[in-house]
């Protein structure tokens, strides 16, 4: 390569360094955008409701996602991934679940070679993105409760010392754990973006399905239309959170062995099956190819599964 073609390079590539830098958008700008961003994504979010555009702004299967909202239960998956603080779509969501379907239908039929068994392990595989959503959920919202009484504590502190609202909810934003601290920067943003601070809270509200905070939203605008001290009654709401969650952990605690006895006798058959199987190939080929034994198995499985919620209706204690 002759030296002017290594100069022309060189200037080239320097020239739109050069270029890059000083287009490169300042801090303010940077700013502006952010703002106007979390503008669109309020609007979108009181038009469409808790969390429609969060869902659609990352969803990958756009027009899948699209035809699936003509239907009821699009709704229902929604608010399941905004509950979870999901990335997902509902489109990457059906998406996951065919897939899960397929691969369990055929890695059961591949085992034991009858359609059936196929057919049940493709059920059990669509509903595993579900159950993982849940979990999601269902932990979130527990850390979400752990935390939830402390920053009560912490807003009750700030109004006796003379803050606002909005300073209160900004240190809660600023000092609190995750996921609380996260909802509370959404609400603390929106309310510098223009949202009315009843608006913010009732979106907080349905993006964490946690009865304590609605507790809390309640007497917070309760407070808002009737007046009172305020800093007390967050401070009795607090004590009834954490009383609350210790009467729920103590129930958990005696409900512990119904919960355990219900997964034992739920897996126990299936795992001896599998076990017996292993040991001594073939021992119950009988009892899936003779008709006979497949009503056997029907019956067993749908009391197993009958006796497995009955189990969890008795240990279900709501506090």
């Amino acid at each position: 390569m002759s030296a002017p073609t290594i100069t022309f390079l060189v200037t080239l590539l320097s020239s739109f360094a050069v270029f890059f830098i000083f287009a490169k958008p300042d801090g303010s700008s940077k700013s502006a955008q952010q703002r106007l961003v979390m503008i669109q994504e309020s609007l979108r979010s009181i038009k469409a409701g808790p969390g429609g555009a969060q869902l659609e702004k990352s969803e990958k299967w756009a027009r899948l996602g699209a035809f699936l909202s003509r239907f009821g239960f699009s709704e229902r998956i929604k608010l399941l991934l905004t509950h979870a603080h999901s990335g997902m779509g509902v489109g990457g969501l059906v998406v996951g679940s065919a897939g899960a379907a397929l691969l369990c239908g055929v890695a059961g039929f591949v085992c034991s070679r009858m359609i059936q068994v196929g057919a049940v392990a493709s059920m059990v595989g669509a509903t595993v993105p579900f159950l993982i959503l849940r979990m999601k959920k269902n932990r979130r919202v527990k850390a979400f409760n752990a935390a939830l009484p402390d920053a009560i504590d912490l807003m009750a502190r700030s109004l006796v010392a003379g803050h606002s609202m909005g300073s209160a909810i900004e240190m809660i934003a600023e000092q609190s754990p995750e996921p609380l601290a996260f909802e509370f920067v959404q609400v603390f943003q929106q309310q510098r973006l223009g949202l009315q601070f009843r608006d913010a809270l009732l979106q907080m509200g349905a993006r964490v399905p946690s009865r304590d905070l609605h507790f809390l939203i309640t007497a917070i605008l309760v407070q808002k239309e009737t007046g009172g001290d305020l800093a007390e009654i967050l401070d009795r709401a607090a004590h009834v959170i954490r009383e609350r969650i210790r009467i729920e952990g103590e129930v958990r605690t005696h409900t512990a062995q119904g919960r355990l006895t219900g997964w034992i006798l739920a897996l126990l058959p299936v795992l001896l099956l599998i076990l017996l199987n292993l040991i001594s190939p073939g021992y119950s080929t009988v009892l899936f190819e003779d008709p006979l034994g497949q009503k056997l198995l029907y019956t067993g499985g749908t009391f197993i599964v009958i006796g497995a919620l009955v189990i969890r209706k008795v240990v279900d204690v709501q506090v």
